[in-house]
């Protein structure tokens, strides 16, 4: 079996990657537990997770910078997937603000969150397993893992977004976010898949090396580059609508229905910054890429332009800086997807800028919401008389998203106005053709909108307005403003002294000399500094601040303009007239299919079925089979077992009455077992057999609930088509599977596995020992679908009016088969059995002694023409002799007839039997646990058989023999697969005791309540 061995790592320094992603993700699992002891106190011990972390973080800058940070895991060697974690200086800079950041909102959040609030407990786990999640995101080395961590990301601010239940528009956000990003991961999964293919690794790292030379090498493949470029649309896609980018960005506004600590957290550092590090990790490889500038550059810029605009015109404070982070990730989308040096630099350092700004604005935010109670720019006033502190952190954090010196916002934006300049001005490799000037206006435009939201939030929420009362303001605690105050004196170290994050990033923009275009740019990108000197840059920003000033005072005139501008559908109304419109084609389709016909659904699969797979054979010419037969010449009695197949066939399709259709149905079953047997496969002949049987019996208990005739035929003109359909869909399937089994071009890898069961299982018997050694996944994925069907078709047949009897986890029995035989009113026994049924147990005696004949006790719980004498007598012969055979089958699987599967079938005929001499009370008797925990356990015990090699070191579901030797019996070879195998036979069953207390023994409660409510 394919496990996970131990690790193997690259690099120096302590390489502990995949140890602080399961800290992390094992205190997020026992999160509800601690709040339960700690309240909201326990965000503090939440946050110590990733401040820890972040601390160990600092000390792997010397490996991360230098060889680098690599685990890996070997997991599926056949399918080339393998679970590689790498730390570089991409990651690195990135899991500084996962970590960073993830550990000041959480000891944020217990200030903001009331000691009251509901839920804090799987509020802090899902906060902290997101920050789990994105920790392994960035630092994937595997295209299928960082999509697994991913989704993983999807699923979890789906849950944060919701946090607020009760409230409709926080539902209904979540799902937004939810539709538009899977849609948009499955997209990208498909170009990951493609780029995969394409170049022979899904290693990322490998990727981006052997990306190059198939777009721009001197062997370049055209054929290959145009189906890159296809997989770089693709991939793009998931990240334009992961970080909210046109047209998709509707969604990161509606999500600001969650908490103010999620949307500091999701939508300003970590979640919509997946979008933008994914496409900051494919730019050095793929930038080249014919497909890429045009949706990089022109989506980013609409989507800076569209946010800016947009912004402006909100009244909410939690608004205004929603649609700025819109803006920002447009801008930044661009930043770190133009492929060139220059732009590495200072996308990586707005990157860091932004986390840092945006991320204690949205906490500012939170403040206020907290203690006032609104967000409303038209009911603020005097806030920053009531808390100069807290308008002292707004407004370093929004100048520095103005980009106002001397803050980390300046510093980014000069790089970026920097490399934007030179490269419409053709000054590097990549040509910008005629959209280069444009891009830069669009920029500049973008940055004035910038300065001028930015101006627009502070004046809302802390300026004093005339006409406007003083908002009422609750003092702050320091511990409630340390976050927010924290993150914005980093904005200001970062600006004054920006030395360390340039060598921080430095490294990531050297990634594109890997063309040699680029090397004499990588040499002259220029280092981050608060001043450059009189630069085109400088001017620019210069034209930014005047213009974005003239804004902010003119912003009464800017908002008359804007509500006079023409109504421009909003994306999130298109949203939802698109869903609407898939909705009401949904309905139109299902009323056109889902008629409530069972003939008309067969009529449709069927003739599909035959149809398309003709269709492709007369297509593609396929040869006929050679060297058919009919009959095997060796086994003449095929020739009557088949004339009794199709006798039972048509017997079923003739007979009047569902018993003997039922009866006739078995007749062909039947009959394959006995092909199985004369084939030799006597595995499949006892499975087969033993399958048919208990089928068998849970048909006829269902049916006690159906009415005996078979009525409403469909006749007339539609049963010629019935007849000619099925005939057709028969021979069809025969002519498939001749074909199919012609056409193979490889040699089976089953004619193998009579070695491999032998000399890697340990037995002779290959079916048996395929299923639980071989392919062991497969059986465990299908006994966990048994538990999982058992366990839904019980929770159906119990469910009952509230106040009624126990049902199916009571663990004893509720039904009998007939009627109860009536005792004497008032005597004990009457008492007992009046007791029993209620509570299904057997009856006993109100001193609670159990009354006599401790099994088959049909003469004290069935009526009499109920009985049978000699059914009772038999099962008292048969019934510890099944068992024992269930057994000897289980154990004697191994290399001989049998197994798991067979013993549970054998055990469940033995409760069968018992269950149809005495009833339920003797079904009860026979088994006192209930069906689920007996599911339960067999599950569990196959989940433990598969994990326990682990903790050896061998591989999940791997096999050891063992030899030993025993009094009286001697040497004895025992495999650990026997564990699976018990499993297996626990499951089953646990599956046969669901059939006969759902179909038997709760439909003779049913129909005992009807006859005593007949005879009343």
């Amino acid at each position: 079996m394919t496990g996970l061995p131990a690790a193997s790592n690259t690099g120096s320094g302590d390489d502990h990657v995949t140890l602080v992603l399961c800290s992390l993700f094992a205190l997020a699992a026992v999160a509800p537990l601690i709040f339960k002891r700690l309240g909201r106190n326990a965000f503090y011990l939440l946050a110590a997770a990733p401040a820890a972390a972040f601390v160990w973080l600092l000390f792997q800058y010397p490996a991360a910078y230098g060889a680098g940070l690599v685990e890996h895991f070997d997991w599926i060697p056949q399918l080339q997937l393998d679970l590689t974690f790498r730390m570089d200086p991409l990651s690195w800079v990135m899991c500084l603000l996962v970590l960073g950041v993830g550990s000041l909102v959480l000891a944020y959040c217990a200030r903001y969150f009331k000691a009251d609030d509901a839920d804090l407990g799987s509020f802090g786990a899902q906060l902290l397993a997101f920050a789990g999640a994105m920790f392994g995101l960035v630092t994937s080395d595997d295209l299928i893992l960082m999509f697994v961590f991913w989704e993983l990301t999807t699923i979890l601010s789906y849950l944060l977004i919701g946090y607020a239940r009760a409230r409709l528009s926080a539902r209904r956000s979540a799902l937004t976010a939810l539709i538009v990003t899977t849609a948009g991961g499955l997209t990208m999964l498909i170009g990951l898949l493609m780029m995969a293919q394409i170049t022979g690794t899904s290693r990322v790292s490998t990727l981006l090396e052997r990306a190059p030379a198939l777009l721009t090498g001197a062997n370049r493949d055209g054929a290959a580059a145009a189906a890159l470029g296809v997989a770089v649309v693709l991939v793009l896609v998931g990240a334009i609508t992961k970080s909210a980018l046109f047209p998709f960005h509707f969604w990161l506004p509606g999500a600001m229905a969650a908490p103010t600590p999620v949307s500091a957290y999701l939508h300003a550092a970590a979640m919509v910054k997946a979008g933008i590090y994914l496409v900051a990790r494919l730019a050095p490889g793929f930038s080249q890429a014919d497909t890429w500038l045009p949706v990089v550059l022109g989506l980013g810029l609409i989507t800076m332009l569209v946010g800016g605009y947009r912004a402006l015109r909100q009244t909410d404070i939690k608004l205004i800086l929603a649609y700025g982070t819109v803006s920002q990730l447009g801008f930044l989308t661009m930043v770190v997807g133009l492929g060139t040096p220059e732009a590495g630099l200072a996308g990586l350092a707005l990157l860091l800028a932004h986390g840092l700004f945006k991320a204690a604005l949205f906490l500012v935010v939170g403040i206020i919401d907290h203690q006032t109670g609104t967000r409303d720019v038209r009911k603020l006033s005097g806030v920053f008389r009531s808390s100069r502190a807290l308008g002292v952190v707004a407004v370093l954090a929004a100048a520095s998203m103005a980009g106002i010196p001397p803050l980390a916002g300046f510093v980014a934006k000069e790089s970026v106005f920097t490399a934007f300049v030179d490269w419409a001005t053709g000054e590097t490799s990549t040509a910008p053709g005629p959209w280069g000037p444009v891009v830069l206006i669009g920029i500049v435009v973008g940055s004035i909108l910038t300065f001028a939201y930015s101006a627009r939030f502070i004046w809302g929420a802390f300026s004093t307005k005339p006409g406007v009362p003083p908002t009422p303001f609750k003092p702050i605690r320091f511990s409630f403003l340390a976050s927010p105050a924290i993150l914005a004196a980093l904005s200001l170290v970062y600006g004054l002294w920006p030395v360390p994050v340039d060598s921080w990033v430095q490294p990531y923009a050297a990634l594109f000399q890997e063309t040699e275009e680029h090397i004499e740019e990588a040499a002259s990108a220029g280092h981050l500094e608060l001043w450059h000197g009189f630069t085109a840059a400088l001017g620019l920003t210069a034209v930014t601040f005047l213009v974005g000033t003239l804004l902010v005072v003119a912003r009464e005139r800017v908002t008359r303009f804007q509500a006079a501008m023409p109504k421009v559908p909003e994306a999130d109304r298109v949203y939802q007239h698109v869903i609407g419109g898939l909705d009401d084609t949904a309905v139109w389709v299902t009323g056109r299919t889902q008629r409530g016909s069972l003939f008309f659904y067969l009529v449709v699969i069927l003739a599909v079925a035959v149809i398309m797979p003709s269709v492709t054979l007369l297509w593609h010419g396929q040869a006929v089979p050679s060297n058919l037969y009919w009959i095997d010449p060796g086994s003449p009695f095929q020739w009557l077992i088949g004339l009794a197949i199709v006798i039972g066939a048509f017997g079923a399709v003739r007979a009047d009455k569902r018993f003997m259709a039922v009866l006739f149905v078995s007749v062909t079953g039947y009959g394959m077992a006995l092909i199985f047997a004369l084939q030799g496969a006597p595995d499949l002949a006892l499975t087969q057999m033993l399958v048919e049987t208990v089928a068998l019996v849970a048909f006829v208990l269902a049916m006690r609930r159906l009415p005996p005739e078979l009525r409403d035929r469909t006749g007339g003109h539609f049963r010629v088509i019935r007849v000619i359909l099925g005939l057709a869909f028969g021979a069809a399937m025969v002519v498939f599977a001749l074909f199919a089994t012609d056409s193979r071009v490889a040699t089976p890898i089953s004619l193998d596995f009579p070695k491999l069961a032998y000399e890697q299982g340990g037995g002779l018997n290959v079916v048996n020992v395929t299923l639980v050694d071989l392919r062991a996944w497969d059986t465990f994925g299908e006994i966990s679908v048994l538990a999982l069907a058992a366990t839904g078709v019980a929770s159906l047949i119990f469910v009952r009016n509230i106040g009624n009897s126990l049902g199916r986890s009571a663990g004893v029995e509720t039904g009998s088969v007939g009627r109860v035989r009536v005792q004497a009113e008032g005597s004990a026994e009457a008492a007992a059995l009046a007791t029993a049924r209620k509570f299904g147990a057997p009856p006993r005696a109100k001193t609670g002694v159990a009354l006599r004949n401790p099994w088959i006790v049909a003469g004290r719980t069935l009526a009499p023409e109920r009985r049978s004498i000699l059914f009772e007598v038999v099962t008292r012969l048969i019934f510890h002799t099944m068992v024992v055979l269930s057994v000897y089958l289980l154990f004697a699987g191994h290399n001989l007839p049998g197994g798991g599967f067979a013993g549970g079938l054998m055990a469940g005929m033995a409760l069968t039997i018992r269950y149809l001499a005495g009833g339920r009370f003797e079904l009860a008797e026979a088994l006192r646990m209930s069906p689920g925990l007996v599911l339960g356990i067999g599950l569990a015990l196959a989940a433990v058989s598969g994990l326990a090699p682990l903790l050896l070191g061998g591989n999940v579901f791997q096999s050891a023999i063992v030899h030993f030797s025993l009094p009286v019996v001697g040497d004895v070879k025992f495999v650990t697969s026997t564990f699976f195998d018990i499993g297996v036979y626990l499951v089953v069953i646990g599956l046969v005791l669901d059939v006969l207390r759902g179909f038997g023994a709760q439909i003779d409660v049913e129909l005992e309540e009807e006859s005593e409510v007949a005879a009343r």
